[in-house]
């Protein structure tokens, strides 16, 4: 396997004395639900590779309007359901669905809701145009899956987010969501890849649609107007606490924000999934080792 730790280069790696024992999965895309690709590689083999180390898992993903409900047998889970969350001053209703992955012990939470995913696709429609609305979407996915997080009465060592579709959780996580119980404690660790965004966004616009309690466009201030897909990511970047990337990788611009800003980076050429458990236990340890009555 071939990968390096930057930021990690010249500190000897240590015995890891604890295990991230409860990773979140928040993925962009996994396959069987949708084609297969790189993205949906990840977004699979991590979380059974986690559950095959004994570790507890939750995954989550947003249901695209291509993923076959009844041949993926998708139940919806009542009692998750009909929530209302608000995005940019509008309500939206979360609807939430679960299904097994067959021959694993792999379960998946799907986010819906009818504007934002429904009957239609990731990034791009069929006619290749991107949605306009792909930042709210972004939004309403990761209050989403954190509110149900919350309701679940679960509580994450370490979270892991995959793709653009995820930017807003390392954020929300550091900010409105850095006294909740559940999430306190955990850390983040963010998977930005190359994806089709191009649309820029003004920047008053991306903090209303940002803003939750303490996100607001104090979250933003450093990035200039508008706010690019690649300032997207790098807001994502600037809230983990560790970053990864595999292919697809994205921008340079993307890559060199995160060598930038002195937090660990974990770079693989081959995606193996124990890298990335690796990586995400020594996340894990890096923070008791700075707060040990954790």
């Amino acid at each position: 396997m071939s990968l390096f730790f930057t930021n990690f280069a010249l500190r000897k790696l240590h015995t890891i004395e604890m295990k991230a024992e409860k990773i979140l999965f928040i993925a962009q895309e996994i396959n069987p639900y949708v084609p297969e690709s790189d993205l949906t590689k990840m977004g699979r083999d991590l979380p059974i590779y986690a559950l095959d180390q004994n570790r507890e898992i939750r995954t989550f993903m947003p249901k695209w309007g291509n993923i076959n409900m009844r041949r993926n047998q998708l139940h919806e889970v009542i009692r998750l359901s009909g929530m209302n969350i608000v995005v940019d001053d509008t309500d939206h209703q979360l609807i939430i669905w679960v299904a097994s992955i067959m021959g694993t012990r792999m379960q998946v939470y799907f986010i819906d809701n009818e504007d934002f995913y429904a009957k239609r696709l990731a990034e791009l429609d069929k006619e290749g145009h991107e949605y306009s609305d792909n930042i709210e979407r972004a939004a309403f996915y990761a209050r989403s899956v954190l509110e149900t997080v919350k309701k679940l009465r679960w509580t994450p060592d370490v979270i892991h987010c995959q793709g653009w579709i995820s930017a807003f959780i390392p954020v929300y996580l550091k900010t409105a969501y850095a006294d909740e119980p559940c999430f306190r404690d955990c850390r983040v660790v963010f998977s930005p890849t190359a994806n089709h965004l191009t649309l820029p966004t003004g920047k008053e616009d991306f903090a209303n649609i940002l803003y939750y309690r303490t996100a607001d466009a104090d979250c933003v201030k450093e990035f200039a107007d508008p706010i690019t897909p690649d300032d997207f990511l790098k807001i994502g970047i600037k809230y983990a606490d560790g970053i990864t990337f595999s292919q697809p990788v994205p921008s340079d611009e993307v890559v060199e924000y995160a060598r930038s800003i002195n937090k660990p980076v974990l770079e693989t050429t081959d995606g193996q999934p124990d890298g990335y458990i690796d990586f995400f236990d020594r996340i894990w340890n890096e923070h008791h080792k700075e707060n040990p009555e954790d």
